[in-house]
């Protein structure tokens, strides 16, 4: 599903304007960005939580030549599927 797509769902389900829709989407993902670049864990109970962790630095292997490298640390965004969501798609 792409963010056009889903604009368009959420204005057939809340009975509102695409442009209304696309507006309250893209509210609500700012919202979720903004609270993880402050270091906050997002929970939407039944749907999921979204949190921040850190990778630690590692070894891997330049697939080309086969050398060493040092891959940086880093942050992910590490998603948890919550009890609702999991039995939606069961």
């Amino acid at each position: 599903m792409t963010l056009d797509e889903l604009n368009s769902a959420v204005a057939d389900k809340a009975n509102m304007t695409k442009a209304e829709a696309g507006k309250a989407v893209r509210a609500m993902l700012e919202s979720i960005q903004a609270a993880l670049k402050a270091g906050d864990k997002v929970t939407i109970t039944g749907f999921g939580s979204f949190e921040v962790a850190q990778r630690a630095a590692r070894e891997g292997r330049n697939p080309q030549t086969g050398k060493t490298i040092t891959i940086a640390e880093s942050k992910v965004v590490r998603f948890k599927s919550g009890k609702g969501l999991k039995d939606a798609i069961a």
